[in-house]
């Protein structure tokens, strides 16, 4: 008895109602945002694997600096130590590598790997300083037969030295090319068991000031700097100033040119979008300030390195810093950059069926009520054939027969309006079938006293 209440079948058919409604719609809803999904950018690592050389332009203290820039954004880097920048570019251009991003000095090449390696721009000026003993000379020519130290074979100033000795046919015998490392180098120049050292260093490192203050060593000066750098793109030709070291003791003695290839921050062309960015602009808190050979804001810059700018960076450098990521934290503009896409199914399809499926909810209650309208219809019809006082009580019958149909109808209480319409609508038939009857039953009464 209970199962079959008035009350239990208008909560079953609501309920009907309500998934054959909301049902279709909820899984149009759920494929739309599938297949938007598909398309959302996954989420940046949070940990960064940074290749460094030991001994190379000062890329081990900087290797620290966005290690602890980048730990406030979330970002967990590795710093792994490598021989040199010619290691750092195999590692990061290497798929079987973790290495994502590298210091490595211009012009330094990495074979066949190189080619997924891009440039995320110059850093800093990191000086070609060539130390030598004996009589004053103007260029490499002059160390023609002499002992010379040009770095590790994985490293850099080892790649540099080479082009620039072969370039000028020094390299071949007598003299004699050593592959130390920095600090042996400087000991046995120190020491006179070389005659030169080339290094790669910023102008900032004290090994290189006090080098320049070292009695007997001289610190060669690039008299054809200009020539050099027209060959060579990835160099830069800077002058020392007199005395820029230590204006008490006037070191150095004279202004000194120098060939000057960059820092450059390298990475994997796999390297997420966000990260390459938040790398960015870390580089221009940390490069960003004047040094001795730099001027303030002159770095990060896309300069000449050797590999191709990457599209990030040339965006960056173009616009500066993503308008998200200027306003919101990194991982709040990360988040929000991935799922603005998400906006295509709410607009496109949450916001008009949002509006669709409460009509066709309306329009499905209505329709159980609509379709006796036919039958109102069909008796006012009938009306206007003059039917007979038979015909009129039959279609009073079913008039009575379609009303108590409709009355058993379950119809939810904010759609109760369209049932006493209806009903209203009877009475209006009603009405006129009733009148009808009854000037049927008059006539057929004056017939009947007529005929008596």
């Amino acid at each position: 008895m209970t199962t079959n209440s008035p009350k239990n079948q208008l909560r079953h058919t609501m309920r009907r109602d309500l998934w054959l409604t909301v049902a279709p719609a909820a899984l149009l809803i759920g494929i739309a945002f599938a297949v938007t999904f598909y398309f959302v950018k996954p989420a940046p690592p949070r940990t960064l694997v940074l290749a460094t050389p030991q001994d190379e332009g000062g890329f081990r203290y900087f290797a620290r600096k966005y290690q602890e820039s980048l730990a406030r954004h979330g970002v967990t880097v590795e710093i792994r130590q490598t021989k040199g920048s010619v290691t750092s570019v195999e590692l990061v251009g290497d798929e079987m590598e973790e290495a994502d991003v590298a210091f490595v000095q211009s012009g330094t090449a990495g074979g066949e790997k190189a080619a997924r390696v891009v440039s995320l721009g110059s850093l800093s000026y990191v000086p070609l300083w060539v130390f030598y003993r004996g009589e004053p000379i103007d260029d490499i020519l002059g160390l023609k037969g002499k002992r010379i130290a040009i770095g590790s074979a994985e490293s850099g100033t080892h790649a540099l030295a080479l082009t620039l000795l072969s370039v000028n046919g020094v390299e071949k015998a007598p003299t004699e090319l050593l592959p130390l490392e920095r600090d042996a180098a400087i000991e046995q120049l120190k020491k006179g068991q070389v005659d030169a050292v080339f290094l790669v260093s910023p102008a900032e490192a004290p090994a290189i000031q006090k080098l320049a203050a070292e009695p007997g060593v001289r610190l060669l000066s690039f008299t054809r700097g200009e020539a050099y750098v027209r060959r060579y793109p990835y160099l830069s030709r800077l002058v020392l100033p007199r005395g820029v070291f230590n204006l008490a003791t006037d070191l150095p003695a004279h202004d000194v040119v120098l060939l000057a290839p960059t820092a450059n921050l390298v990475a994997r062309d796999t390297l997420h979008p966000a990260l390459a960015y938040l790398l960015m602009r870390t580089a221009s808190e940390i490069h960003g300030s004047a040094g001795l050979l730099d001027r303030s804001g002159e770095f990060p810059a896309p300069l000449e390195t050797g590999f191709p700018l990457s599209s990030e960076a040339r965006r960056y450098y173009d616009a500066g810093v993503p308008l998200l990521q200027r306003y919101l934290p990194f991982w709040a503009a990360n988040l929000v950059d991935r799922l603005w896409v998400m906006l295509v199914p709410i607009i496109a399809v949450v916001v008009p069926l949002g509006r669709a499926v409460p009509a066709l909810y309306l329009w499905r209650v209505r329709s159980r009520i609509f379709r006796w309208y036919a039958r109102l219809k069909e008796i006012e019809l009938q009306l206007e054939e003059n039917p007979g006082r038979l015909m009129l009580e039959d279609m009073l019958k079913r008039l009575e027969e379609a009303e108590r149909a409709v009355n058993r109808i379950p119809v939810p209480l904010a759609y109760a309006e369209n049932l006493y319409f209806f009903r209203e609508h009877v009475d209006v038939v009603r009405r006129r079938l009733v009148r009808r009857l009854s000037e049927a039953t008059e006539g057929s009464d004056a017939v009947t006293q007529v005929s008596a």
